[in-house]
């Protein structure tokens, strides 16, 4: 796969539903609360030879921001870095965009997500061959294709966890950045989207619980939220404060709930496009189409039970005569959930093109 579009220039949630089929980058939009800064925590000790670093992170679902441990994760390919995922401020929202790896590590929104990660580039070890080095100034190896080089960190220490918006990392990619964000990408693993998951269901690891210091902070490997390998978080960031302290208040009339085109119901979605087959082969083309409708049919259904959903939590709510506060926050949740099974499907959509995929295309 090829990212063919720049990471910087992501920034309106709809792009999110319109993105090609192709590109790796992942956005997932919080409505107006800054994410929270990021805990202070130690890294714990590698597992082995190939594992790379990857920081934790605040990510949001329909309960608010949770922690996603630190942790180490196989490379999926020799010579392959991680470049983490960032929050960015723009057009009066807050977006997430996901990490990613490649051969060259690219722009992370300028995060100091320590252990190598300084805001620019990756400093925590480098490939030599098929071996990774790992650099034992930053990182916590007991292994023997070791080596030491001071990193020198030229940006201002801070827990600041967003680029651009009131207090954000001002940084902008620099042309090799933008370099690396054109280059082949691979999505996190199998592995790492799992231990995603299995934060976001650990009602712990919500900020609305933990206050900015998660109890579990990293893992040695992913998924592995218990054992000797789990460290808690040493404290929140000095700079913390709760989320009601954090709500940026969008200009009038610019909220991505009111902005023209940013589906917040299924119903809002655009239909599912479909592409036509052109093997040259009649009968594939038949399967292919067979198989397409299928899939198109599954996340229809899908769409009509989440929007029924959303409907009957309208009607108790209205009922209620809940206040506009209430109805905005229900706004905000159903906009999440959208936007989360757009994701969803636009992923399903990928896998099946590539499954599909000619084999000299793939």
């Amino acid at each position: 796969m090829r990212l063919n579009i720049s990471i910087r220039s992501l920034l309106l949630a709809t792009i999110l539903l319109v993105l090609p089929a192709a590109s790796s980058a992942q956005i997932i939009l919080s409505i107006g609360i800054a994410p929270p800064p990021l805990p202070v925590y130690e890294q714990p000790l590698c597992p082995g030879d190939g594992y790379i670093w990857t920081p934790g992170y605040w990510a949001y679902a329909a309960d608010g921001y949770f922690w996603v441990p630190g942790t180490w994760v196989l490379a999926p390919e020799p010579g392959f870095l991680w470049t983490p995922g960032y929050w960015g401020w723009g057009d009066g929202v807050f977006l997430f965009h996901e990490g990613y790896w490649g051969l060259h590590v690219g722009f992370y929104g300028g995060i100091n997500y320590g252990f190598g990660y300084v805001g620019v580039g990756f400093f925590g070890g480098e490939w030599r061959g098929g071996t990774f080095f790992y650099n034992r100034s930053v990182s916590n190896v007991h292994v023997t294709n070791v080596y030491n080089r001071t990193v020198v960190n030229n940006v201002t220490i801070n827990h600041v966890s967003y680029n651009g918006g009131t207090g954000g990392i001002t940084a902008r990619p620099t042309p090799e950045e933008e370099a690396a964000a054109n280059e082949r990408h691979v999505p996190p693993t199998s592995a790492q989207t799992q231990h995603v998951q299995t934060a976001s269901s650990d009602r712990k690891l919500y900020e609305s619980a933990n206050h900015g210091k998660p109890p579990i902070a990293a893992t040695a490997k992913p998924d592995e939220f218990k054992g000797s390998g789990v460290k808690s978080a040493k404290s929140a960031a000095p700079e913390y404060r709760p989320a009601t302290a954090r709500t940026v208040a969008p200009a009038a009339g610019n909220t991505a709930a009111s902005r023209p085109g940013t589906p917040v119901h299924p119903n809002d979605l655009p239909a599912v496009a479909r592409t036509a087959p052109n093997t040259g082969n009649p009968k594939l083309d038949k399967k292919y189409q067979q198989e397409q409708e299928k899939l198109a049919a599954s996340q229809d259904r899908e769409r009509q039970q989440l929007q029924q959903k959303q409907d009957q939590e309208h009607q108790k709510l209205a009922q209620k005569k809940a206040n506009a506060a209430a109805q905005q926050q229900l706004e905000q949740k159903h906009q999440q959930q959208t936007q989360q099974l757009a994701q969803r499907h636009a992923a399903q959509q990928q896998r099946f093109q590539a499954a599909h995929a000619p084999a000299g295309r793939r």
